[in-house]
């Protein structure tokens, strides 16, 4: 009741963001209803439901990354001086958070079932009644458990990954620790990247033998994502470890004001923006792949298909914007400082504007050459 009213008495643009995820866990549940209706109809040996259960994985792990991003930049998860004298302390903003998180993708669950319901001709009265009958399987009744627990899938999941991620941490003390204060300056830096270097080698050499396997005709769908799964969550790993390299070589040899500066926040930065930057890339490659295939194929790709590349992309892209927009507020009391002290506005849009051409410069060549070597042996 109490995430209601707050997200009642939220700001627009806060209650935007969670109209987003709503909108996003509504795609991913009919994406799973889609699946579910294909399983009904009959076995399909040359494209087993199953495998169209797995492709909805990446729908749906995108979609909850963006609610914990969004989840993230709350202002009611925000921990405040004197909140815990009211009970609301960090434990139970995190659990006020995720149920904020839980009441949006289940708003959207319910959304993607009136739709379906509505394409498939169960609800009448409105347009476009029944015009998926077919294509949904109108005819064959749907497992009441089967159809609650996919559309139960996006909320639980989203609740407890920003559960997750927004736990209080402690320190050596005992204290609990605020993610949106700057860390301290003897912080050790992200040590994922060797471990998501191996990991994207890994993916890519999945995916060459996956295509290899069936003599270039496309590979084995299977093999494919499994390939493309490993390559995502190895350049998720590697991002924050490559951004704060990126920071640290800014302010190498003799840096300027600007250079100090945009190297620095990109250091501080390096675990808000890396990981979504890296999972960015992965989709990217993986778009830039996938278009140089789709010109050798007559319709590679259905329109269910199309639906989820759109919220792939959309939802990694809104959660890398969020988490710029987190990583902005993080630093608002650094901004001030500076500006207090007599730093030109011009100093910090130039510093700003350089860290982000050093992350383009660095990620467009990654992202390039996975594309590459993951569109190679599909091409054969």
């Amino acid at each position: 009741m109490l995430a209601l009213r707050l997200a009642r008495g939220a700001h627009p643009l806060v209650l935007l963001r969670r109209l987003m995820v709503a909108a996003a866990s509504a795609g991913v549940g009919f994406l799973l209803l889609c699946t579910l209706s294909y399983a009904v109809a009959g076995p399909h040996p040359s494209d087993p439901a199953l495998l169209r259960l797995a492709w909805c994985l990446a729908p749906l792990a995108a979609t909850v990354q963006f609610a914990v991003a969004v989840a993230r930049t709350d202002p009611g998860a925000r921990p405040r001086q004197g909140l815990s004298a009211v009970g609301l302390g960090p434990v139970r903003l995190t659990a006020l958070a995720a149920a904020s998180t839980a009441v949006s993708c289940t708003l959207g669950s319910m959304v993607a079932l009136l739709f379906f319901l509505h394409l498939r001709g169960d609800l009448t009265g409105m347009p476009f009644d029944g015009d998926a009958a077919e294509l949904l399987a109108a005819g064959q009744p749907l497992p009441l458990g089967a159809v609650l627990l996919l559309l139960a899938l996006v909320p639980v999941v989203g609740a407890g990954a920003a559960a997750l991620a927004l736990r209080p941490r402690r320190s050596v003390w005992g204290e609990g620790i605020d993610d949106d204060e700057p860390e301290p300056a003897f912080e050790a830096p992200p040590g994922g990247l060797p471990w998501g270097v191996a990991l994207t080698a890994v993916g890519a050499a999945v995916e060459a033998y996956a295509g290899r396997g069936t003599g270039g005709g496309g590979g084995t769908p299977a093999g494919v994502l499994a390939g493309w799964t490993l390559t995502a969550v190895g350049l998720a790993m590697a991002g924050p470890g490559i951004a704060h390299v990126c920071g640290r070589v800014l302010q190498s040899l003799h840096p300027g004001a600007v250079r100090l500066l945009a190297g620095r926040a990109l250091m501080d930065d390096a675990r808000r923006i890396g990981r979504p930057l890296g999972v960015v890339s992965a989709v990217v490659s993986a778009l830039i792949a996938a278009s140089a295939l789709a010109g050798e194929r007559p319709q590679p790709f259905g329109p269910l298909t199309g639906l989820g590349a759109a919220l792939v992309v959309a939802c990694t892209v809104a959660a890398l914007l969020t988490s710029a927009l987190e990583a902005k507020h993080a630093r608002a009391t650094t901004r001030e400082g500076l500006l207090d002290l007599g730093a030109p506005a011009g100093l910090l849009r130039a510093t700003v504007a350089l860290r982000a051409v050093v992350l383009l410069v660095v990620f467009a060549p990654i992202t390039w050459a996975v594309a590459e070597l993951a569109a190679l042996p599909l091409r054969r």
